[in-house]
């Protein structure tokens, strides 16, 4: 019966002619979806090769420019400013004159003590007579041996007033000398605290702060743990140094020259200080800075670039471009990363291609095709 039916529909025109192409179109669909997918393209990626360096051992740190040394600059006796010979702001150079205090007072004592030792000078010439006079009489037996005592003592009483006379005479040269104040270093002038007409005192406020420059410290302070390191590598030689000013990949180069004698207990840091040349005057004082401290130089060792290492759950890893044009997704230990490029320990050798740029759609045994570096 069922034979019969099929035999009736086929026969019908309109089941042939709407069914029948139907069928067809899903026979001819499932044919065409039973085909392989095309192959995928090549991925496009940038390399670089990895090289072999030598590189150096470094120790890291955020240091502060400090001035070689700091002047505060005080009058040594009391009087009012009548000149200032710099500016604000001002290099000078050890011995430039800073300013000058009214000295009229210093010069008339200083003729006044001058004046008394010419008199006590005349005085004791004429007693240092009088005592070879007395001499000669007492031997004479012309007068007694008392009076020639008194006159001796009249003469040791005048060469102790003399040589007093020497002695204030020195000491109003010197206060005569205080009123001109000359710069004890080269460096650069502060603000002027005190200015001219005012009257200071002896050794009251600072009249400027001169800072000297050049040289110029940088201090700096590294874990304790890497003290041991540090003395060991400069008991062979001078530990250079760097010091980059943000914003400015231009190092300034110095040297490290001291080693604080304790570790900070409360920080578990010790102190460093490296001295710069400083001979452009880009370090300043109160200036954070970048500081590199070289150790060592370590040879043969494969660098890359940064950006061709990847993080990932398991670690850090990288994609090497083998010589079929696929990659294999290789775990690496890294070590330090100098200027844009990380020390490959131990995952890659010299020579090997590795992936720079294009990671994210990459997978282990993906197909690659090279393109230029931008």
């Amino acid at each position: 019966m069922q034979r019969g039916i099929m035999n009736l529909l086929f026969r019908n025109p309109v089941f042939r002619g709407l069914i029948l192409p139907v069928a067809l179109l899903f026979f001819l669909f499932a044919c065409s979806s039973s085909k392989s997918p095309p192959p995928k393209r090549p991925v496009p990626v940038t390399v670089a090769a990895a090289i072999q360096k030598t590189i150096p051992i470094q120790i890291e740190a955020i240091g502060a420019v400090e001035p070689y040394q700091t002047i505060s600059v005080k009058t040594q006796i009391t009087g009012q400013i009548t000149q200032v010979y710099f500016k604000e702001g001002q290099d000078v150079k050890k011995g430039d004159p800073l300013f000058k205090l009214d000295c009229r007072t210093y010069e008339e004592t200083l003729k006044q003590a001058e004046a008394n030792l010419i008199r006590d000078k005349a005085h004791l010439q004429h007693a240092q007579q009088e005592s070879s006079r007395y001499a000669f009489l007492v031997e004479k037996g012309y007068v007694a041996k008392q009076q020639y005592d008194q006159v001796k003592t009249n003469l040791a009483a005048l060469e102790a007033t003399v040589n007093a006379d020497k002695s204030l005479v020195e000491s109003n040269r010197v206060q005569l000398q205080y009123c001109s104040v000359h710069s004890p270093i080269d460096g650069r002038t502060g603000s002027l605290k005190v200015n001219r007409g005012n009257i200071v005192k002896l050794n009251d406020v600072e009249v400027v702060v001169i800072n000297q420059i050049q040289p110029i410290y940088v201090t700096f302070t590294v874990p304790e743990k890497e003290l041991a390191r540090i003395k060991t590598y400069q008991a062979r030689r001078q530990l250079p140094a760097e010091a980059l000013i943000p914003g400015d990949g231009r190092p300034e180069k110095g040297e490290l020259t001291f080693v604080d004698n304790a570790v900070n207990r409360a920080t578990g840091m010790i102190t460093l200080k490296g001295t710069f040349a400083n001979r452009e005057k880009r370090l300043w004082p109160g200036q954070f800075v970048n500081v590199v401290l070289t150790l060592d130089m370590e040879p043969n060792i494969v660098m890359v670039p940064s950006q061709a290492v990847e993080k990932g759950q398991t670690g850090q890893y990288v994609f090497v471009v083998k010589s079929d044009h696929t990659v294999d997704m290789r775990p690496v230990t890294t070590g330090a990363v100098i200027r844009g490029e990380t020390a490959i320990l131990k995952g890659v050798q010299t020579g090997e291609k590795l992936v720079t740029d294009g990671h994210l759609r990459l997978v282990p045994g993906a197909k690659v095709s090279i393109k230029e570096s931008p």
